[in-house]
């Protein structure tokens, strides 16, 4: 695909990134010369300097001959109007824009085709809240992903010594849980990847990814460690966009404290939140979390804007009790680096929102995208099309279907109905499915004999993304069937 990315920010450089090792032909357009020089010393792409609201600027980046355009610059305006300009001026065929104002979501007609001919509109601070909310809710795990409208998660976990399956083969696994379905669909060790096979023996330390019904997830879990207390206490370090989103969502079912520097941002906070906790102080003071009871916190996110400051307010939290830590990382080269022992879970912004992305630039039928390991692997929903003479996957047992070694069938979602992705946003995705649609959709955990039918939600794990195409590939349909 030939794909214009306007914005050579986080979000913009890390897409960027992920899509030229994919071999599209990639623009980038920014306003920041020396940040495009940084992405054209690092990667295979073209970029050009300018407003990229500018029609001008669209042009002689090549937007008359663009499949999609990707509005990621840090202004929602700049992205509002080129998605109206490429629609106008250059008839470009998909128009993605990331908006983070939350007055631009309360009106979601402003993305029509009448007024600024947006395709998809990507949330960040919506998508990190969520992300967030789910490592809260399952504290034992590293990460909770979700697929098909909330009928499936892939949940990484890191096995403990004492966990009843560490030391045991997987085979063992349906003798401890008789009565729940699940699938290790990939095992990390020490970084390195390893094909879970009936024969492998989990060990301690172990990055383990199994995917399971949602309502079963905790079942599995408590096999691979021992579970966590239920978490009560949550102390938010920024009251920024990301914290106040986070206050707001957790304020009813959590004992909630936030912690912002800045004393109108505290007023602002004190008035908009209902039951949450707002102090005035420094993430940082070790006094002032001393004197609000750090150690008993269940949860401490550090979700500042600095890096260097969420660090050390993560660092400081756990030294002084709190159970566990998350810390937004902005900067990907320091995810690596802090996330251990002392710090719980680093997130870097860019790759929980990447997925989002990523899914409208599949070829196929693709739902849902998940990046995970920072980038290297990726969990895909896709949905099967065809019938047996027309497709590679339609019809056919799963142990006939020619996977490319590394990837994994994890589970299939069948009788879910789901609308065009074409015209929905992020938000919509599962949201706008009536319940009772929902509840007849039937999750089932993949084995060597299931037979995938068509319109099955089709769950796979990827262990590198270098096999993407040759997953686009096989679920591609015959043009006869077209």
């Amino acid at each position: 695909m030939k794909i214009l990315i306007l914005g050579a920010g986080r979000v913009g450089s890390t897409v960027a990134e992920s899509l030229v090792g994919e071999a599209n032909d990639i623009t980038v357009v920014d306003i920041a010369a020396n940040q495009l020089a940084l992405l054209q010393d690092r990667l295979d792409l073209r970029t050009v300097v300018g407003n990229a609201s500018h029609p001008s600027v669209l042009k002689r980046a090549g937007a008359e001959d663009t499949d999609m355009v990707l509005a990621v610059t840090e202004s929602d305006e700049i992205n509002l109007v080129a998605c109206k300009i490429a629609a106008s001026l250059f008839n470009t065929p998909t128009k993605i824009a990331r908006i983070r104002a939350s007055d631009y979501l309360e009106h979601p007609d402003i993305f029509s085709q009448k007024n600024f001919c947006v395709d998809y509109a990507i949330y960040p601070e919506q998508i990190l809240t969520q992300y967030i909310e789910k490592l809260i809710e399952f504290p034992e795990a590293l990460q909770v992903l979700d697929f098909a409208s909330g009928k499936v998660s892939l949940v990484a976990v890191r096995a403990l010594q004492g966990g009843p399956l560490v030391g045991h083969p997987l085979r063992e696994l349906r003798k401890h849980v008789p009565n729940v379905d699940t699938r290790v669909a990939a095992i990390f060790r020490k970084d390195r990847p390893i094909i879970p096979e009936g024969n492998t023996v989990i060990e301690a330390g172990d990055e383990v990814f199994f995917i399971a019904a949602t309502k079963d997830i905790r079942v599995v879990m408590s096999e691979l460690r021992s579970m966590d207390k239920p978490v009560k206490r949550v102390m938010i370090a920024g009251g920024g966009k990301i914290g106040r989103r986070l206050a707001e969502a957790l304020e009813k079912d959590y004992q909630v404290r936030i912690i912002e520097r800045d004393g109108k941002v505290c007023e602002l906070l004190a008035q908009d939140l209902q039951n949450a906790l707002v102090l005035h102080g420094d993430v940082t003071d070790e006094e002032l979390l001393e004197s609000e009871n750090i150690a008993e916190m269940d949860v401490f996110c550090a979700l500042t804007n600095d890096d260097e400051n969420n660090i050390m307010a993560s660092l400081l939290a756990k030294r002084m009790g709190a159970h566990k830590v998350i810390a937004l990382i902005n900067r990907s080269v320091y995810v690596d680096l802090v996330q251990s022992d002392r710090i719980d879970i680093a997130i870097s912004p860019a790759q929980v929102t990447i997925g989002s992305l990523l899914a409208y630039v599949r070829q196929g039928d693709v739902a849902a995208v998940h990046s995970l390991r920072r980038g290297a692997a990726e969990a895909l929903e896709v949905v099967a099309h065809g019938d047996t003479k027309s497709s590679n996957v339609v019809g056919r047992k799963i142990e006939d279907i020619k996977l490319p070694k590394g990837a994994t069938i994890g589970a299939i979602v069948r009788g879910l109905p789901l609308k065009d992705k074409r015209w929905m946003s992020t938000r919509d995705i599962g949201e706008d499915i009536p319940i009772e649609d929902q509840d007849k959709a039937r999750v089932i955990i993949a084995h060597h004999d299931t037979v995938i039918e068509s319109d099955d939600h089709v769950i796979l794990f990827v262990v590198n993304k270098k096999m993407i195409r040759q997953i686009e590939r096989l679920f591609q349909v015959s043009a006869s069937f077209l």
